[in-house]
């Protein structure tokens, strides 16, 4: 082993010596965890915890979750010392997108650090109103100052699956959108083009779906774009499925990524 490596016991011995108590102790509040609920697994023995400050032995879910709760530090950063990296379950994910719509989780973002996300602004100004075209140059990985306008609190969002053409070419497959949860009526009233009629994000029995919808006593119809290869689908409402919110925002790509493909395809051969 690399002597310039710190080794997780080493790390969190150093942590129990900060705070100032004993392996005694250790083994005291851990024994209230475990008590509290209902697991002997959140128990942490003085001789157990000994054992893991000098050797290479790796402690269950249920005890780091008592040393994260004793040594006053996040659950997440103790992962870590064990090379398990949770931020990685983001990027992961970005690398398989889903063929299907779905929701999309930011939960537990640290402001300090960054985030998979589906897009990367270029240097300049998000205060200002600008070409989406111009400000996104990627989709990948971005800082979360970048996103702190987005409503995390109040909104949800969605992934367009890749093979979800309900809206195509309106709303392309592989876009993310902005749900608003609070804008769960639809609603009827004349719209003058296709961009004022309101996009419902809708969760059914196995899946989600994104459109445009009817209601009709009992009825929920998901209609799909003219030029879109999909029918109309019909549903018992609300038995059959439930509104999650209105798409208020969305991020899409301009080219698909075939497209994107064949072109640096054509400009080898040139």
């Amino acid at each position: 082993m690399n002597s310039s490596m710190i080794r997780p016991g080493d790390k969190l011995q150093e942590l129990r010596s900060r705070l100032g108590i004993t392996t005694r102790e250790v083994a005291d509040q851990s024994q209230q965890i475990a008590d509290e609920q209902g697991d002997p697994e959140f128990y942490i023995s003085n001789s157990w915890l000994t054992k893991l400050e000098n050797t290479d032995s790796v402690p269950s879910i249920q005890k780091l979750i008592s040393l994260s709760a004793i040594y006053r530090v996040k659950f997440s950063d103790l992962l870590l010392l064990f090379g398990l990296d949770l931020e990685l379950i983001g990027k992961r994910q970005l690398e398989v997108p889903p063929a299907q719509t779905a929701l999309v989780r930011l939960e537990g973002i640290h402001p300090d650090k960054s985030v998979m996300f589906p897009v990367q602004f270029a240097a300049m100004s998000l205060d200002v109103t600008n070409l989406l075209s111009r400000m996104v140059e990627q989709w990948g990985e971005v800082p979360i100052v970048a996103i702190q306008h987005l409503d995390l609190r109040h909104n949800h969002y969605g992934f367009i699956g890749l093979r979800d053409f309900t809206l195509h070419p309106l709303l392309r497959p592989g876009s993310f959108v902005q749900i608003d949860p609070r804008l769960r009526k639809v609603v009827s009233f004349r719209w003058r083009t296709e961009f004022e009629r309101p996009i419902y994000f809708l969760e059914l029995r196995d899946r989600y779906a994104c459109g445009w919808c009817e209601v009709q006593r009992t009825q929920l119809t998901l209609l799909p774009h003219p030029q879109s290869p999909c029918t109309v689908r019909q549903f018992e409402y609300p038995a059959e499925v439930e509104i999650i919110g209105q798409v208020t925002g969305v991020a899409t790509r301009l080219v698909d990524a075939e497209a994107i493909g064949d072109l640096k395809l054509k400009r080898r051969r040139y």
